[in-house]
């Protein structure tokens, strides 16, 4: 690499680039590459706007052609030039194009690295700053190593690494096997994950399927991939699988040891999703966290209240304490609210005036007619309480009780139905009566 230490190299770079750009025929190198790039992106724009027009429901092209639209235009134009190259070279020099194949090539795999990241880790449409990093990153590489591949340094920085040789106990290992072992081992995780992501999905579209038991599948189909993608990276750089059993004892005793809440909890995340007590959009209430559930993971389950507040709850809580459902086998719920007449009220037109009142309430369901019934004859007057049924807990039970109560404050006051209220007569005596009525206390004095 001697040569990369003076200037002379890459000046006879930029000569040779400027000569072919001074050649007579570059112009049908260049007419050719404007062309090649100009169809494969007309191509990929309506391959996309003829699957969008036709509503093609086969998922293979949808997903080949929607998913991999920005990947698509380069490859397209790839293949072009590739295929214009040898006629082209019959007449004329071609290095403009030998020079844009590997910049398609580069071009092609970030974006393909870009497709497959934010697939994987942002599928919700926000990317994270540590996402955006890795992005940046991986880029960076790739125009590195077109950098050194168009100057001809790669094959010479091959060499360097394979002759740095790193002593790893009683083993020696190079530089470019360490390199090859993390490229493979993160191509074939990228993948898996890729793969399970693209499996999830498409097993959340089967309504055939309990919830439940898609999240199952879901969750040991990517444990099943990302297992298998691990072990057949170890395998390509050579490892022997067999060291692996030692391994896998001493994490069989460190989770015996020191992780048994959380294998408690994982396990437990399973046996939750496998039996259904517990769905997506279930109305929860465990220990003092009431709301729906919004997310059940292999070890927590998360819980977001009526007022917005989310709860992480491990999912061994879930299995060893008690859980109200509110929507396990039925949705509908049952809630009333009281109110106290006075004695001299007509009861049962009182009554009726309750159940019609709440059955104008619109979240009150009408195939469970509401029922008042008369609770107690207290000291204060005819305790009375309406009961009525909703169909959809999930949004809010205060807020339905509070609308019949306003209507059944409304509906008295129209019919001039009276409220009692308590009542008590307090009697202030006099001083010199109060002395007269008290007896005298003995204070243990006898002068007194």
């Amino acid at each position: 690499m001697n040569r990369t230490l003076n200037g002379d190299f890459f000046i006879n770079i930029l000569l040779g680039v400027w000569d072919d750009l001074s050649a007579p025929g570059v112009g049908w190198q260049l007419l050719v590459l404007v062309l090649c790039l100009a169809v494969g992106w007309s191509l990929s724009r309506g391959l996309r706007t003829i699957m969008r027009d036709r509503q093609v429901n086969l998922r293979v092209i949808q997903f080949g052609v929607e998913s991999f639209f920005r990947v698509l235009s380069p490859l397209i134009a790839l293949l072009l030039i590739v295929t214009a190259k040898p006629i082209l070279a019959q007449y004329q020099q071609a290095r403009l194009l030998k020079l844009a194949v590997p910049l398609l090539v580069s071009f092609a795999l970030v974006r393909l690295a870009f497709y497959l990241l934010r697939r994987i880790f942002a599928r919700t449409g926000h990317a994270s700053p540590m996402l955006l990093v890795a992005e940046k990153l991986f880029a960076v590489f790739v125009w590195i190593g077109y950098a050194l591949y168009i100057t001809g340094l790669l094959p010479e920085l091959a060499q360097f690494l394979e002759r740095t040789i790193l002593p790893v106990g009683r083993y020696k290992i190079s530089l470019l096997d360490i390199v090859q072992a993390v490229a493979s081992v993160a191509i074939t995780l990228v993948l898996a994950l890729w793969a399970g992501a693209l499996l999830e999905e498409r097993l959340m579209r089967v309504n055939s399927m309990h919830s439940s038991l898609r999240t199952v599948a879901a969750r040991l189909v990517r444990a099943v991939l990302i297992s298998a993608a691990v072990l057949l990276s170890l395998s390509l750089v050579g490892i022997d699988l067999t060291v692996l059993s030692v391994f896998g004892g001493a994490l069989g005793v460190g989770i015996g040891l020191g992780l048994q809440k959380i294998i408690g909890s994982y396990v437990s995340g399973f046996v939750i999703l496998l039996e259904r007590s517990l769905s997506i959009g279930d109305i929860v209430t465990v220990d003092k966290y009431h709301g729906r559930v919004i997310r059940i993971n292999t070890r927590y389950t998360v819980i977001r209240s009526l007022d917005g507040i989310e709860s992480v709850i491990p999912n061994d809580m879930l299995i060893s304490g008690a859980v109200q459902n509110y929507s396990l086998t039925d949705r509908s719920l049952r809630l009333a609210a009281q109110v106290t007449v006075g004695y001299a009220s007509d009861l049962e037109a009182v009554l009726t005036l309750l159940q019609d009142t709440a059955a104008t309430i619109p979240r009150v369901s009408a195939e469970t007619p509401p029922s008042a019934l008369l609770l107690k004859v207290s000291a204060d007057g005819l305790e009375l309480e309406i009961g009525f049924w909703i169909n959809d807990p999930e949004n809010g039970r205060l807020n339905v009780v509070s609308e019949v109560n306003r209507a059944i404050w409304r509906a008295l006051k129209a019919h001039n139905i009276p409220i009692p209220f308590t009542q008590k007569d307090v009697n202030i005596m006099q001083p010199a009566l109060l002395e007269k009525k008290l007896p005298l206390q003995d204070t243990g004095h006898p002068g007194r």
